[in-house]
């Protein structure tokens, strides 16, 4: 066998592929599960509390019962124990306040939107007609809808617990080791030093994924199957064997063409436990779609929480201490992961800098409304918002460039690998090259030039800059350290790869996308790897039955860590190969390499290719007696560390002082991602995490009335942004590796997200400074904005305007308020 006189593959890695599955989901070719049709099939309808926290006191199903074509109406108190109950895979602390969470209650509701009542009908429109004439007598009860009143315990979302304080969850870097002590920093400044002491509000949000969630459970076949829109297939599959009582094995959970997610799929519901039962309960396949309205009410949320924070720092701006205190808002019940998310967020407050002290402090609280849970970014978001909204602060305070200040206090890129005051080791970045770039494709001289002028000429619309310096830690997650953390499961990844007789590929990936490009990234991967054609590759996912293992799609591990378990899988289909190169081509399978595609003799033209090799391996006609059949391999990979992409953000804000108008006039952002696979994606990714971080802080909020119904329950009043509300983004990345993963890819799906809020935000204050104000509180509406303005223009006219940044002046009159300028 001699080398083919054919052209090696051209490399895949790096070049911009069109997605592999956009032509079926653009064109619809696809199947959703509220698609999926079933002989037999019938459809529910939920029936759900108007009131956030009431007394059930008594339900009449008699009137939808006799509705036509209803099969069956059951309150919570017809469900057994095969219901089971929803779990929290991630109890902070041994003393935890945890909730019992029933798919439907039977004597007490606790947010508003809570399912109380399910009715079974032939069609879904059959179902929620019926559903109307269920009547159940409520008696209303105190709700807790403030979260600092909650914290208090001034009301009690659940009475029988006694509190609402779910756990408190504690860092300090002196106890760790990792730093010195904060109040002796805070000590310090506030004698002779600098201290910024801020509150921050990270409003509650809504995912809003474009697919609203569906569930269908066929109970009629030897294992019970469910389809869900769902993130977390294998998740879900131990969720319902844990919980449910029917053995894993006999579970088949598919998760089908998913439309979005953002955080809010990765979830165990009751609408999922509740379908699950009654087509148990039925003997006969069940479908439920939640309509709009339910998803926005009863869907998971996210962020909801108040920040205190209190940063020191020495007459020179160098950050000599930072000290956190958050209330986190859980909602009604405490949801899979959502008490741990604001613990993620704790690593990630003293993000690129070098800070010698450091305590964090986390009370999670109940309250009457939906539950929280991972929202794009899950905790790192929060924690940015606050440290880049301080470090702005701490540049206002000291009459200096923001950017300058950053500079000062960031890790420098000969410092790398660094250990973290938060005690993460930082592999990899290059701070200094990406805010370089940044700086030079924004202009950001000619702007803050420009700036200067209107603010002297007072244009009644004026500029502000926006600057947002960001890392994570994502590719979620090395299993030892969530297990240091309570977590209760692990952060290990699996995949296969199946060499077939004809010479194509299947990979078997664990994890599961809902719109990020798995099937196109993972084919480039393994096309470069194996040396086969990118169109001979297929990827299978989202089917527990086909993908056995899996610790499914979030915190952007999905390339780092599942990404690697299939480099690892096609590593070792080469090395199982090798024995069977060297014995068809009577060698020593030592002096054989493999490239493009082939085994060979070093320094001669006698090679085998790998498809030749993998229809040997089926026919096995003729191999070793040592080795087995076959030459397909699957991998578990359990990374040693988190992997930490950064970036420098940059935007120009243009604020209408007469309206509150702001508009946003350029966004330019530098993110490092490490190796890029597919640019196309990669760009998609960003643009699409910027828009998400940008509507959060000009236009979404989740808005709750006295009573706790949530106002904001369809897309007239929650403001998802359209493309006409943003503009064009300036987008270029940079590439230094990563050093815990073979690729040394870095994860970007949340990285937009996660830096432009405070970079929005930043740029609407910096805008806002010469009036005297410091914050507007998100999203920053016209009407915050011109509240803010008045309240200025007040503060002004009785000297008590702060300060702003000129960049003509070396420095600025003292501040006034909570920032303290002593000693300067």
């Amino acid at each position: 066998m001699t080398a083919e006189a054919t052209e090696a593959p051209a490399r895949e890695i790096g070049r911009e592929r069109r997605r592999k599955e956009d032509r079926r989901l653009i064109t619809g070719r696809t199947r959703w599960t509220d698609n999926i049709v079933l002989p037999g099939m019938l459809h529910l309808a939920m029936v759900r509390s108007p009131f956030a926290h009431a007394r059930i006191v008594a339900v009449d199903l008699s009137e939808a019962r006799q509705a036509s074509n209803v099969v069956a109406v059951y309150s919570g108190a017809d469900l057994d124990e095969s219901a089971g109950v929803l779990i929290n895979a991630w109890p902070l602390t041994p003393d935890q306040v945890t909730p019992t969470h029933p798919p439907v209650p039977t004597d007490r509701v606790t947010f508003a939107g809570e399912v109380v009542a399910v009715v079974v009908a032939r069609s879904a429109a059959e179902a929620r007609d019926a559903a109307e004439l269920v009547d159940i007598d409520y008696e209303e009860l105190p709700a807790a809808l403030d979260l600092k009143e909650a914290a208090e315990d001034k009301v009690l979302a659940h009475p029988d617990l006694g509190t609402n304080k779910s756990a408190l969850w504690v860092f300090d870097s002196k106890e760790a080791g990792t730093g010195g002590d904060v109040e002796e920093a805070i000590a310090t400044a506030r004698e002779s030093g600098v201290l910024i002491e801020r509150e921050y509000r990270q409003q509650r949000l809504i995912p809003a994924f474009m697919e609203p969630r569906s569930v269908v459970v066929d109970p009629t076949g030897e294992q019970l199957t469910m389809w869900s829109a769902t993130q977390i297939p294998h998740i879900l599959r131990f969720a319902l064997a844990a919980t449910t009582g029917v053995p894993e094995s006999k579970i088949r959970v598919i998760a089908p063409d998913v439309g979005g997610g953002f955080g809010g799929k990765l979830q165990v519901t009751p609408e999922e436990w509740i379908v699950w039962w009654v087509a148990r309960t039925l003997g006969r396949p069940v479908k439920y779609t939640e309509t709009r309205s339910e998803s926005l009410m009863a869907a998971h949320h996210g962020r909801d929480q108040w920040q205190r924070l209190t940063l020191a720092a020495d007459t020179e701006g160098h950050v000599t201490g930072l000290k956190v205190d958050l209330l986190a808002d859980l909602g009604s019940y405490v949801a899979l992961i959502g008490g741990g998310v604001p613990v993620l967020g704790a690593f990630m407050f003293n993000a690129i800098y070098k800070f010698p002290a450091y305590h964090f402090s986390m009370q999670s609280v109940l309250t009457n409304k939906a539950w929280t849970d991972a929202y794009r970014g899950a905790g790192r978001p929060e924690a940015t918002f606050a440290i880049e909204r301080l470090m702005d602060e701490l540049a206002a305070e000291l009459g200096e460039d923001p950017l300058v200040v950053r500079e000062r206090n960031w890790i420098r890129h000969d410092e790398f690998p660094f250990t973290s005051i938060a005690g993460l080791e930082y592999d990899s970045g290059n701070y200094e090259a990406a805010t370089a770039r940044a700086k030079e494709m924004f202009g950001y001289d000619e702007l803050r030039e420009e700036q200067r002028q209107r603010r002297e000429r007072k244009d009644p619309v004026q500029l502000g800059i926006g600057i947002s310096t960001f890392t994570e830690m994502c590719g979620l997650a090395p299993s030892r350290v969530l297990g240091s953390l309570d977590y209760g499961a692990g952060g290990w990844e699996h995949a296969s790869v199946r060499m077939l007789a004809t010479g194509k590929v299947e990979v078997v990936v664990g994890v599961s996308p809902h719109g990020q490009g798995h099937e196109t990234a993972f084919s480039q991967i393994v096309a470069d790897r194996l040396g086969v054609p990118f169109e001979d590759v297929e990827v299978l996912h989202g089917d527990t039955q086909i993908s056995h293992k899996g610790m499914d799609t979030y915190g952007s591990r999905s390339l780092v860590v599942g990404g690697e378990a299939v480099v690892r899988a096609a590593d070792k289909v080469i090395d199982k190969a090798r024995r069977y190169a060297a014995h068809m081509l009577e060698a020593n399978p030592d002096d054989l390499e493999f490239k493009d595609g082939r085994l060979g003799v070093a320094g001669t033209d006698q090679s085998v290719a790998l498809t030749e090799i993998a229809t040997a391996a089926f026919a096995s006609h003729d191999y070793p007696d040592d080795i087995e059949p076959g030459i397909d391999a699957e991998a578990t990979y359990d990374p040693v560390n988190f992997n930490y992409p950064h970036g420098t953000h940059l935007c120009a804000i243009e604020v209408d002082t007469e309206t509150g108008q702001v508009r946003l006039r350029k966004y330019t952002c530098v993110d490092d991602v490490g190796q890029v696979i597919n640019p196309l994606i990669v760009d998609g990714q960003i643009h699409g995490g910027l828009v998400q971080g940008i509507a959060q802080a000009l236009w979404e909020e989740a808005v709750h009335d006295e009573s706790g119904t949530l106002v904001s329950a369809s897309f007239v009043d929650y403001l998802v942004p359209t493309a006409a509300d943003t503009i064009s983004f300036d987008t270029a990345t940079m590439s230094t590796l990563a050093t815990s993963n073979t690729l040394g890819t870095k994860g970007v799906g949340e990285a937009g997200t996660i830096a432009s809020t405070p970079c929005i935000v930043n740029g609407v204050v910096d805008a806002l400074r010469p009036f005297g104000i410091d914050d507007v509180q998100m999203p920053c509406t016209p009407e915050r904005v011109w509240q803010a303005l008045r309240s200025g223009r007040q503060d002004e006219t009785t000297g008590a305007a702060a300060p702003h940044f000129d960049p003509d002046a070396g420095n600025s009159d003292d501040m006034s308020g909570t920032a303290e300028g002593a000693g300067r």
